[in-house]
């Protein structure tokens, strides 16, 4: 049973890991998003269309690049990226590039504030995996007990923390993706992106730890009856 303990810190590694991956999103690194917005729009007029889409990341978001196709030939306009800073402040182009002029308020307003939840959660994910290390330690009576207490305590917050930033991602995606089909139409999509999969991830990783957690003190307590 003492074994399972010993897994509190990596199972806290592993979300610390995920958790920093998802506050580093795009702008940041770019293939790690909440959600992308997509369009496309096609004519049998002069066989034309185009299509692009924009991922929305922590800091801010990425724009694909442009493909547009006219009679026939087909021409592309690289992407860009927003400027990293907490909250978006979405400009005139992605409007333009989704064709959607609606959706500049809609999601300024709705997704500023929650964002800083994700780099608050990873700077406590590392804070327990700190705490989480001296559990290694061995004395006379097997783990150590004063850190499983501490580890048990923090890393329930960091828990209960990490697991509120993923049912805001969701409920925030849910709620733009049922604007932005409504406010366009159904012509612009939405997909969920790999960042809030990875926040539940590093919050089931949590809540595991605990678990390794609890084991270490239950452990050490039995050694000292004896």
């Amino acid at each position: 049973m003492i074994m399972i303990a010993f897994l509190t810190p990596v199972l806290v590694l592993i979300a610390f890991i995920l958790l920093l991956l998802v506050s580093l999103s795009a702008p940041i690194i770019k293939s790690i998003y909440l959600f992308r917005l997509s369009a496309s729009v096609s004519s049998s007029l002069f066989r034309s269309g185009a299509n692009a889409s924009v991922n929305f990341g922590v800091w801010g978001y990425c724009i694909s690049a442009i493909k547009v196709v006219v009679a026939g030939i087909n021409r592309s306009k690289d992407g860009r990226c927003s400027k990293a800073h907490l909250g978006y402040t979405i400009d005139s182009t992605v409007a333009d590039v989704l064709n959607a002029d609606e959706l500049l308020d809609l999601i300024s307003r709705t997704t500023t504030g929650v964002l800083v939840l994700h780099p608050l959660a990873a700077g406590l994910a590392f804070l327990t995996l700190l705490i989480s290390i001296f559990i290694l330690r061995h004395g006379s009576n097997g783990t150590s007990r004063l850190p499983s207490f501490i580890t048990l305590g923090v890393g329930s917050l960091t828990a209960f923390v990490t697991t509120l930033v993923f049912l805001i991602d969701v409920i925030l995606v849910a709620i733009i993706r049922k604007r932005v089909r409504k406010a366009t139409d159904g012509e612009v999509d939405l997909v969920w992106g790999s960042a809030v999969w990875m926040t539940l991830g590093a919050a089931v990783a949590l809540w595991a730890s605990i678990t390794g957690a609890c084991l270490g003190c239950s452990r050490r307590r039995k050694s000292t009856t004896y």
